[in-house]
């Protein structure tokens, strides 16, 4: 069966608000989205990068994938890892790659009749959400109201940004924890934003406050830092980080490192579902748990299908954008993502009319 075709757009969507987190702001989001052609079906893959992802896929992986057997998607995988030996793993190239591989599983198990997840090897029907925003551009109202809504809609566990407002982390993080009552976890993010000691500081008076989950209190690029503070945090503190892992190289020293309590892992940048499942087999030769960053509809056939998967970080930018550009994104329901086991592969489909007028990268259909 083989791949006659590949082809690739991207679209700029505004945010509902300007957003912003310890070391960063944005205004809009883009989504690369490759759908590749095999035997009469089309699969699909998408990952949350720049339009230069979308070129990359034109201009080198295209003819990769072409004439491959759709079947055959490891192999496929190996052969865009070995084109890109020179343009450098991390960043773009892994994104793009993720997309295309992304779409590749799609395609086969929509050849074969089957969701994404059955295909992979289901362990679990559903998979836990944990919301995440609380951006710091929000105004205290605006932090907990969205909080509040994520609580009401039976979900357990909640992420805020920090970082960027040092002075008014502690206020924020208290009225945080009063909005959504002590039944419900909260998460901060400080985006790597704070020094060793910043963080230090913080940690237990944030746990004052029920924290139980520091991501990325230093960068993630600081081994001996995560450790240091995973070491020193309170007792029922997690530090999680690795969102922006791009191989399974930097998730081995990672872990290895004894860096984090909880390895996140991000199907969208560490080359698709391959990667994400190499991360999830570290995950287990660790013995610690894995958390998927983000695309929500995505992570959850991966997560049902990993071994250790804990959770899906039910980010409010990637909610509204897989509701907006496709039919059959899934939403959570009492604070868990089921897959839907009656479509085949992942189950999606675009939107085409409606996201037209969002496309920066790309033919029309």
């Amino acid at each position: 069966m083989a791949i006659d075709g590949l082809q690739v757009s991207a679209y700029t969507a505004p945010t509902s608000s300007p957003e912003a987190d310890g070391t960063l702001a944005w205004n809009d989001t883009t989504i690369v989205v490759a759908t590749v052609s095999a035997a009469g079906a089309v699969g699909m893959g998408y990952s949350y990068a720049d339009r230069a992802t979308a070129a990359l896929i034109d201009s080198l992986l295209r003819k990769v994938v072409l004439g491959r057997d759709a079947l055959q998607v490891q192999a496929a995988w190996s052969a865009m890892i070995h084109a890109i030996r020179n343009l450098g793993r991390p960043g773009i190239c892994s994104m793009a790659i993720a997309a295309v591989d992304t779409a590749l599983w799609d395609l086969k198990a929509r050849i074969l009749g089957v969701p994404l997840v059955a295909l992979l090897g289901q362990v679990r029907d559903q998979v836990a959400v944990y919301g995440s925003g609380g951006f710091t551009s929000y105004t205290t109202a605006e932090l907990q109201d969205q909080l509040r809504g994520w609580a009401a809609e039976g979900i357990q566990a909640v992420k805020m940004k920090v970082g960027s407002r040092r002075d008014a982390d502690l206020s924020r993080v208290t009225a945080a924890r009063a909005a959504i009552g002590g039944a419900v976890q909260l998460f901060v993010d400080a985006n790597g934003a704070y020094s060793r000691k910043q963080a230090l500081g913080l940690a237990g008076r944030f746990r004052d406050l029920d924290v139980t989950w520091f991501e990325e209190p230093v960068s993630s690029d600081d081994l001996e830092g995560l450790r240091l503070i995973r070491d020193r945090a309170p007792a029922g503190m997690e530090i999680a980080a690795g969102e922006y892992g791009y191989d399974s190289i930097y998730f081995r020293r990672m872990l290895a490192a004894g860096a984090v309590d909880v390895l996140q892992a991000d199907a969208t940048r560490c080359a698709g579902v391959t990667g994400f499942l190499q991360a999830d087999a570290l995950c287990q030769a660790f013995a610690l748990p894995l958390s998927a960053h983000t695309a929500p509809t995505l992570h959850a056939h991966l997560c049902c299908a990993a071994q250790v998967a804990r959770h899906v970080e039910y980010f409010h930018d990637h909610v509204r954008i897989e509701r907006m550009f496709f039919d059959g994104a899934l939403q959570a329901r009492n604070g868990v993502l089921r897959p839907d086991l009656s479509r085949p592969g992942l189950g999606l489909e675009l939107k085409q009319p409606d996201v037209e007028k969002y496309r920066v990268y790309g033919n029309p259909a």
